[in-house]
């Protein structure tokens, strides 16, 4: 199973091979495949027991090695390679990207025992497939970049979609038809038909708002 966590970092290579060829549907399409390893690379190594049959081998900073890659690494290359960031001051951009999620990996409460990720998540795939569709101006892509690079340092409990408990069958069921329509988007680069986009974000709204309502309750608890 830790084999299979490790061939997240395979597509990541392949990724960054069609990024700097100007392949950006083929790049976003191994992104997707990273995600989908790491969907499932947990609920398979449960399975397994992974961590009876090697338990020498920490499987979760393997994971978050990979998950790095896949979803910081890669997504601000391919913004930056394929023009989506401010010429002046796009090298800035990306790099805060790079380090302020390299400290939320790092932070010892960036996965909670009650299953929610603290701070903003390193969700860039997704930000950078919407920024690189959407075409909105280059400053307006850093504008939100960075905005969403100060989240991480906000303690704020994110929904962890397989694993937290409130409302999950409904969060993966959307998450389900959501993701058919992100494939769809890629699919349809460069041209993405406006419709599209904007009724595919349904399932970024219903999920920030899931996650600031259920960390208010929290919050809320003796």
């Amino acid at each position: 199973m830790h084999a299979y966590t490790a061939t997240g970092a395979l597509a990541a290579f392949a990724a960054t091979i069609d990024t700097i060829h100007g392949n950006y549907r083929g790049a976003f399409f191994l992104m997707v495949v990273a995600t989908a390893i790491d969907a499932t690379d947990g609920l398979l190594a449960r399975m397994a027991r992974v961590k009876e049959a090697t338990p020498t081998f920490d499987g979760a900073r393997l994971d978050d090695i990979v998950d790095y890659l896949t979803f910081v690494f890669v997504p601000i290359l391919l913004l930056y390679h394929a023009g989506d960031l401010p010429m002046s001051w796009g090298s800035i951009v990306a790099a805060i990207v790079l380090l302020s999620s390299a400290y939320g990996f790092a932070s010892t409460d960036a996965k909670t025992e009650d299953y929610f990720f603290t701070g903003f998540p390193s969700y860039w795939n997704i930000i950078a497939l919407y920024l690189h569709a959407g075409q909105l101006p280059t400053a307006v892509n850093g504008a939100i970049l960075l905005a969403l690079s100060a989240l991480v340092f906000v303690r704020i409990g994110y929904v962890y979609p397989t694993r937290t408990p409130v409302l999950r069958g409904l969060t993966n069921g959307l998450c389900a038809v959501w993701g058919l329509m992100v494939v769809a988007i890629i699919w349809k680069l460069p041209d993405v038909p406006g419709l599209l986009l904007i009724a595919s974000l349904f399932f970024p709204v219903y999920y920030t708002v899931l996650s600031l309502t259920v960390n208010a309750r929290r919050g809320r608890r003796p």
